[in-house]
């Protein structure tokens, strides 16, 4: 499976974006499509996952309260829209898929890594 990511951009602190992450099909083989993230000079951290199959999620604590992703089976996409933004949350955002969203906090069971988008929150 390809995966694409799009919808960042820069926004004030308090803003809200939703990031999209296009699947190039929905198959079998992966189960759980990933949105993480890497900011400058920090190690990449797992910030929601989503089971296809029965839309069970898995939310980062930074991410709870304020995040939600979501999936589009007709369209093959899954989202993520972030509210509450904060400058910490800048980083670039990556999707990727898995069999299951069980190691989402590392990402290390995940490939089919798409292109990031980045995402910058200003004070």
């Amino acid at each position: 499976v390809q995966l694409q990511a799009s919808g960042g951009g820069l926004v004030q602190t308090g803003g809200s974006l939703r990031l999209s992450c296009a699947a190039s099909k929905f198959t079998l083989d992966y189960d759980a499509i990933g949105w993480f993230r890497q900011a400058p000079g920090k190690e990449r951290e797992g910030v929601s996952c989503i089971s296809i199959s029965d839309g069970f999620t898995y939310y980062a604590v930074s991410a709870k309260e304020r995040f939600t992703i979501s999936r589009d089976g007709a369209k093959n996409t899954v989202y993520l829209q972030m509210n509450s933004l904060k400058p910490d949350d800048t980083a670039v955002y990556y999707c990727a898929a898995a069999h299951r969203c069980t190691y989402y906090q590392t990402g290390r069971t995940f490939g089919s890594w798409g292109q990031g988008t980045l995402v910058t929150v200003s004070s």
